[in-house]
């Protein structure tokens, strides 16, 4: 079976499609959460190993200052608790996930308006004076298997580019997990 591939209609240069959407940490976040000149919004979970596998990366992105990392899961919590509000509150408390934010998209709404298909589904958004727009989505490094170390890291050549204001030239092909467990 095929792993699903991101076909989002979002292309290079659309604005951020809005949301608000509880933290684990007790706060409501939007997009005006975030001040960071680039602003990757990932659609992960806890229980997929594909996202398992880049905790570690998004992690190491949102250490930098100059990067907003926002991990969102929309997964259906009934059917894969592992994902519930509960288990992603004790993923940030044990350290295991450490990003800006982790976000619960309880009806997949917002998964829905970005065109987000699978775990982990990164986008990277450019700040244009007070919007965020769209500078790169695709994976975010050429590691094909959970079980494999990355060589190349793409979402960091594109984090580079846009804090360059340079635009992002690279085109690895559409991000690949699990798919999104649809509530």
């Amino acid at each position: 079976m095929a792993l699903p591939e991101s076909d989002s209609d979002l292309e290079r240069g659309d604005p951020a499609p809005d949301f608000e959407l509880p933290g684990i940490d007790g706060e409501t976040y939007t997009l005006d959460s975030f001040a960071a000149d680039a602003l990757l919004v990932v659609f992960t979970c806890n229980h997929c190993p594909y996202a398992q596998a880049k905790f570690d990366l998004l992690n190491d992105l949102a250490a930098d200052d100059d990067v907003a990392v926002v991990g969102i899961n929309a997964n259906d919590a009934a059917e894969y608790p592992e994902d519930s509000f509960e288990k992603m509150q004790a993923y940030v408390e044990d350290g295991t996930i450490a990003y800006d934010a982790y976000l619960r998209d309880e009806t997949a709404e917002v998964a829905r308006a970005y065109g987000a298909v699978c775990t982990p589904d990164p986008f990277l958004f450019r700040r244009e004076g007070g919007t965020y727009r769209l500078a790169y989505h695709g994976r975010l490094d050429d590691a094909m298997s959970p079980d494999e170390a990355a060589t190349e890291h793409y979402v960091r050549q594109a984090i580079d580019a846009v804090r360059a204001g340079e635009p992002v030239d690279i085109d690895p092909g559409p991000s690949r997990g699990c798919g999104i467990k649809w509530p």
